[in-house]
Order: C-alpha cells, then sequence, then structure tokens
C-alpha cells in the first residue's frame, strides 16, 4: 500500500500543478451551473416573473389575474402592451406573457419554446385560465337552469367550496423534470466528472513519456501494484470533482440532492466508468497533447446525448434511444430521480444495475489495455 500511496500522491502533485486544469475543475463548473442554472429558471423555489396586458373593469381579466397572483410558482407583472410584453420575453425579463384583450376570451400567449422557466409559466397560466373558464361555465349552466346572477353564483361558490375538500394524493407517478439548478447541478456534475478525467489521461500518458512508469517498474513493485495506484489516482480525481459540485452546488444554489446513499451509488459509479475511460485513452494515445484533444470534445458529445446540456425532449428521440449507449443518460436519469420526495436507492436499481455493468467492462477494457500497451512497453 505504501507503493500505491506513493503512485497517487505523486500524480495528485502533478495535477495540482496545473493551473488550467485546477480552473476547469475548480471553477468552470459553478460558472456553468449559475448561468445555465439561471437560463432554466434558477432556484426549484423561485418566482417565475409572468407579463400580463389586462384592461381595468374587465371581469373575466379581473378573473385570470387573481388566479395568476394566487399562484406560489409566479411573479405576476402589469404590463401596458403586447409589444412590451414580448420585448420583455425576447430579453429574458419575464418568462412569459399573456395579453388578454377587453371583452374577449381568446387571449394570446407570448413565450419562447426553448425556455424551461417558460414552459413552467405556461403550465401555471393554463392552470389559472382552466380554472376562470369552469366557473364561467358552471355560471352561464346555473343561469339557463332557471337561477338569476346571484343565485348562480352563490351555487358555483358552493360547488368550489366543495371541490376544494378534494384532494389528490401523489402514489408515485411521475412528477415532472426538476428545473432551474436542481437540473444544471447534477447534469454538470457528470459532464465535468468525464470531461476532467478524460483531460487528466493525459498526466498518464505524460507518466509515460518521462519514464515514470518505468522506474516504478524497476523497483521491486509489482505490475498489479502499480495498475492498481494509477487507476486510483483517476478514481480520486473523478471523486473530487463530484464531491465538490455536490457540496457547493448545495451551499451556493441551495441544491438539494435527494437520498444520500442513492446518490453515493450512482455518483461512484460513474466515477469508476470515468476512470475507466480516463485509463483506456492514457494507453492508447502516444503523446500528452492528443488526450486533451480526444477527451473533452467525446465528454461533450455524450453529454449532449445524456442530456447533461439540455433536457432530452428537445434532443428528439432517436438522439435519446442513443443516449441510452452511454452511462450518462442512466446515471442523468437516476439523479433526477433521486432528487424526488420519497426516492431512494431502490427506485434507481435499473439504473445502478446498468452503470455497474458499464462500469466493470469500461474499467475490464482498459485495464487490460494498460496492462499490454503501457505497462509492458515500459
Amino acid at each position: 500500500m505504501s507503493a500505491v500511496r506513493a503512485i497517487v500522491v505523486a500524480n495528485l502533485l502533478r495535477q495540482t500543478r496545473d493551473r488550467v486544469g485546477l480552473f476547469f475543475m475548480v471553477v468552470m463548473p459553478f460558472v456553468t451551473i449559475m448561468f445555465v442554472g439561471l437560463a432554466m429558471g434558477g432556484a426549484a423555489d423561485a418566482r417565475i416573473p409572468v407579463a400580463v396586458v389586462a384592461a381595468d373593469g374587465d371581469p373575466t381579466a379581473a378573473a385570470v389575474l387573481r388566479e395568476l397572483s394566487s399562484s406560489p410558482a409566479l411573479e405576476v407583472r402589469r404590463a401596458d402592451s403586447a409589444e412590451e410584453v414580448r420585448a420583455d420575453v425576447r430579453r429574458g425579463a419575464v418568462a412569459a406573457g399573456l395579453v388578454i384583450p377587453q371583452g374577449s376570451t381568446r387571449f394570446d400567449l407570448v413565450m419562447t419554446q426553448t425556455s424551461g422557466s417558460g414552459m413552467a409559466a405556461r403550465s401555471e397560466i393554463d392552470v389559472a385560465v382552466g380554472k376562470v373558464s369552469a366557473v364561467m361555465e358552471a355560471t352561464r349552466a346555473a343561469e339557463k337552469a332557471g337561477a338569476g346572477p346571484e343565485l348562480a353564483a352563490e351555487h358555483v361558490r358552493a360547488a368550489q367550496a366543495e371541490s376544494a375538500a378534494v384532494a389528490v394524493r401523489d402514489t408515485g407517478g411521475d412528477s415532472g423534470e426538476p428545473t432551474g439548478f436542481a437540473y444544471t447541478a447534477p447534469a454538470n456534475l457528470l459532464l465535468f466528472t468525464f470531461i476532467n478525467s478524460m483531460a487528466v489521461a493525459a498526466a498518464l500518458v505524460e507518466s509515460r513519456r518521462i519514464g515514470m512508469v518505468r522506474r516504478t517498474l524497476a523497483a521491486p513493485v509489482r505490475e498489479g501494484t502499480v495498475l492498481f495506484g494509477e487507476a486510483l489516482s483517476r478514481l480520486v480525481v473523478a471523486a473530487a470533482q463530484a464531491l465538490l459540485i455536490i457540496v457547493v452546488s448545495a451551499l451556493m444554489f441551495g441544491v438539494s440532492w435527494g437520498d444520500p446513499l442513492g446518490v453515493t451509488v450512482v455518483v461512484a459509479l460513474f466515477c469508476l466508468v470515468a476512470t475507466g475511460a480516463a485509463m483506456l485513452v492514457g494507453a492508447l494515445v502516444a503523446n500528452p497533447q492528443q488526450a486533451p484533444a480526444i477527451g473533452p470534445p467525446l465528454g461533450i458529445v455524450l453529454g449532449m446525448l445524456g442530456g447533461c446540456l439540455w433536457p432530452k425532449e428537445v434532443a428528439g428521440e432517436a438522439l435519446t434511444t442513443i443516449g441510452y449507449l452511454f452511462p450518462h443518460s442512466w446515471a442523468m436519469d437516476a439523479l433526477l430521480a433521486l432528487t424526488r420526495p420519497g426516492s431512494g436507492l431502490g427506485t434507481v436499481w435499473t439504473e445502478v444495475a446498468v452503470l455497474a455493468a458499464m462500469a466493470a467492462l469500461a474499467l475490464g477494457i482498459a485495464l487490460i489495455v494498460f496492462r499490454r500497451r503501457a505497462l509492458r512497453v515500459a
């Protein structure tokens, strides 16, 4: 174990001298989480700003405004014109806008289809408009049955009071994907853990180039010890990157990761996959410059397929299906599922099993190739 410890310490010391690498490990993930998270709606409990154009004195508009204002998810802002609403949506000042013409029951919704916060705002607007429409229909039905306006309104209020006693219990169905920081933190954990693991494969190539591996083998050290030390060095880097993102995102952005055991297992398996990929690249490439040229672009492509750069529904069914050939999609599904209340390790056992198989395959191939190409050549 002393030889393994010496190999790990030597590799980590060389890694800490790489200032560019440290920037991409320590700073870049949180810059990305902050800006992309804000673009997707920010914190999970943040109120989504929406702009509304509505004429004063219009009973329909007043009813819709009351419903929108009562939503805990929305921050309603009054606007003077439809042009102002469109301009605010274009520059991102509001997530969506609603234009209610005087005396009309046909409203104009203004939003961008690619905005996660805009889609969330639309859902809340649809609920508010649906409630108002239901009240109007019930009132008209009561009046047609012979009730006067006051009696019809009284019947509707009584019906609303009775419907308020009805409760819907969540039995574990899909409650929708997280937005804002709750989505970008897990996504960037996977993205940067894999990319930086692939980037530090250059240090493995450098160890071969400067003869560090050869000198280690000249000592009374077994090949298996060198192999384990090099693999452990990459695993420590991957685990440190993941742990840093988990801790800092929870403290800075209030991200709730869910069941600690489930998150630990999923992240650990993904780190093993990233370690195997880094060892494989480090054994195959010929010089240290090739590793950063191959690894990070590959990591970005896999991140796109796995939903780490945008929600999977944006990519389409074909690319989403292809994404499940790689670990990012399975890990992303597992981490997002664990954020839901009541979820635990048992909820994501399928994803865990697939990640475990992928980790075993990646590490097995990487260690065999590294033994044959790096240790024997050294």
